[in-house]
């Protein structure tokens, strides 16, 4: 197997305050049980520039004031809602222990949470979407001693609202990501198949979606555009994880069919150098669809499961969120996935405004006579849609009925269920939920528990489940419940 590598014509290290090993910091909170990406990538970046920076992974190692005093710039990122809530508390605490040092929030939820972040002084500047190259450029000026007013794809106060998508320049895309001295691959999520653990890591082949469903975070900042990263780039990384233990890779594009033959093209070259080799991608039911006649092969090349965002069974909710299909596209889905027997594991989104009791239950009874009571964790039967600033759902006509104020410390916009039940149930199901989890209980016993809670709060008796029209091997699944 031969490895790429980072180059070796590393910028001499620069003059000035932020160039000392440990001024610059990096922080991740949490990104779905994975080794952060969004660490790794900058990290090549920064290095690469000369600069020496420390990373810290709070989700599995602790974050010291011993790390923090040094640090005059710390860059936070916050890929997802998750994120962020925990990286205003890390950003809290610098300001505490080290109140010069200026903080920089850098991912998606960060440009779709500008205002807040800027305006309350959580943040000095917001990086959203493409990060590395702004974010190497940001560091290069302070070290400078420029302001950050200047920088390309950097917003600040006294510019809130950094560019749309501003890809980093050739120069640093062709760098593969940088995973020298982040926590073991071991510290994070691993692959459960027929009993074993296995490690995985995780790649990126694109970023951002060419699909625009009115909900999903992406559209705000990237408006419809997704950009590839070079299959050398995603190949360097791959084979370094592989080299690390990995012996699964789960792709975290938004959607892998997004460039199917980029994807595929990329697979076809790992399992050539590593043919015991599996993985597992997001793909849109449509794509599913579209692309039916590239599963085969997606199976010949080791992928073991499919996440698909399924969202709902109600056509209304469904048309409402823009998703692109129907409920009968998702049982087309289902029997092409069948025929090459390859698992779809359902991302869902079962608690909207415009969701009706009967929805949910009949998203439940389809659960049930599909045999997916292991194809879903318990987790997503809980989800109520969030609402952040920039969200395309704003624009709903019909959002007067359902929309509520601003929580800018939550970044959501609050809303309530024309059904006051259906809130009292996302409630319970939560709490059933997270009980659940607490208690390693079976996926299928939780699923009894919310079937109950379902039937009594509509105030119907509980019937019992349906019959399954077909049966499903328990899937592989990553052991990080969280999807999104």
């Amino acid at each position: 197997m031969q490895l790429a590598t980072l180059p070796s014509n590393l910028a001499p290290p620069p003059a000035g305050p932020l160039a000392a090993p440990g001024a610059v910091l990096l922080v991740s909170c949490y990104e779905l049980g994975r080794q952060p990406l969004s660490l790794a990538t900058p990290l090549a970046c920064l290095r690469q520039a000369g600069f020496a920076p420390a990373a810290v992974d709070t989700a599995v190692e602790p974050l010291t004031d011993e790390a923090i005093r040094p640090a005059k710039f710390v860059a936070i990122m916050v890929p997802m809602h998750t994120a962020l809530r925990l990286g205003t508390a890390v950003a809290r605490r610098v300001r505490a222990c080290n109140p010069a040092a200026h903080i920089s929030f850098c991912g998606l939820y960060a440009t779709l949470n500008a205002d807040h972040l800027l305006r309350d002084g959580l943040g000095d500047s917001v990086i959203g979407g493409e990060v590395d190259g702004p974010l190497t450029a940001l560091v290069t000026a302070l070290n400078k001693g420029m302001d950050a007013v200047t920088v390309d794809g950097v917003g600040t106060r006294a510019l809130a609202a950094p560019a749309v998508l501003d890809p980093a320049p050739p120069s640093l895309r062709l760098l593969p990501p940088d995973r020298r001295g982040l926590p073991s691959l071991r510290r994070y999520a691993g692959l459960e198949r027929a009993g074993e653990v296995w490690l995985a890591g995780a790649v990126e082949a694109t970023r951002g979606c060419r699909h625009t469903c009115r909900h999903c975070p992406i559209p705000p900042v990237y408006g419809g555009k997704f950009v590839v990263v070079p299959r050398p780039v995603v190949v360097a990384d791959a084979l370094a994880q592989i080299a690390a233990g990995a012996r699964h890779l789960t792709f975290g594009d938004p959607d892998f069919f997004n460039g199917p033959s980029h994807g595929l093209r990329i697979m076809r070259e790992l399992r050539a150098d590593a043919p015991d080799l599996t993985f597992d991608v997001t793909i849109k039911v449509e794509h599913v669809i579209e692309h039916q006649r590239r599963l085969p092969e997606l199976v010949e090349l080791g992928c073991i499961f499919i996440v698909s965002a399924v969202e709902s069974l109600s056509d209304q909710v469904l048309t409402k969120l823009d998703k692109g299909h129907t409920r009968a596209d998702i049982e087309t889905a289902l029997r092409l996935l069948d025929a090459v027997d390859l698992p779809m594991r359902p991302s869902l989104l079962p608690f909207t405004p415009w969701t009706t009791l009967e929805d949910y239950r009949e998203l439940l009874r389809f659960v049930a006579r599909q045999d997916l009571f292991d194809h879903v964790d318990p987790v997503h039967f809980s989800i109520r849609l969030l609402v952040p600033p920039g969200s395309s759902l704003l624009a709903d006509p019909t959002s007067a009925d359902w929309l509520q104020a601003l929580d800018a410390a939550n970044f959501t916009y609050r809303w309530r269920s024309p059904d006051e039940r259906l809130d009292r149930l996302q409630r319970e199901v939560a709490s059933i939920v997270t009980a659940g989890s607490m208690g390693n209980t079976p996926a299928r016993e939780t699923f009894g528990r919310i079937w109950e809670a379902a039937h009594a709060i509509s105030g119907l008796p509980l019937p019992p489940l349906p019959e399954p029209v077909a049966y499903r091997r328990r899937p592989p699944r990553l052991t990080e419940d969280w999807f999104c």
